[in-house]
């Protein structure tokens, strides 16, 4: 019974110790975002209809972190304004990818979400 009482407390204690709560998540990207950089530039760039999936699936994972933004937070966020369109945003990736081609597509998203939101808010 001791022992048993034990564990929950040590359990208890792990579970709410504040050093736990400030390390970041781990988030296991799937899909076109798990792919390197490497493979986006030599698959998107000779076919157009493999660079519309990896535009479609950039356009939902920027949506997604605009959705699960706290209320205030980057909602007024344009993620296909005027003066960057859509075939600026996949040159921006595709040069994001040829200076990183070790880096997830998924990074290079996040990487042109930071520039759009600098777009928006000027």
């Amino acid at each position: 019974m001791k022992i048993m009482c034990l564990a929950i407390a040590i359990i208890g204690l792990t579970a709410v110790n504040p050093a736990n709560a400030q390390q970041p998540m781990a988030v296991k990207i799937v899909g076109i975002g798990a792919t390197s950089c490497r493979s986006f530039v030599e698959q998107a760039t000779p076919d157009r209809s493999s660079q519309r999936q990896y535009l479609a699936w950039m356009q939902g994972y920027m949506s997604g972190i605009v959705i699960a933004r706290p209320v205030g937070v980057d909602e007024g966020i344009d993620l296909n304004p005027k003066t960057f369109p859509l075939a600026q945003q996949i040159k921006f990736i595709r040069d994001y990818c040829l200076n990183a081609p070790s880096d997830s597509f998924a990074d290079a998203v996040e990487e042109l979400f930071k520039k759009l939101r600098s777009i928006s808010s000027t």
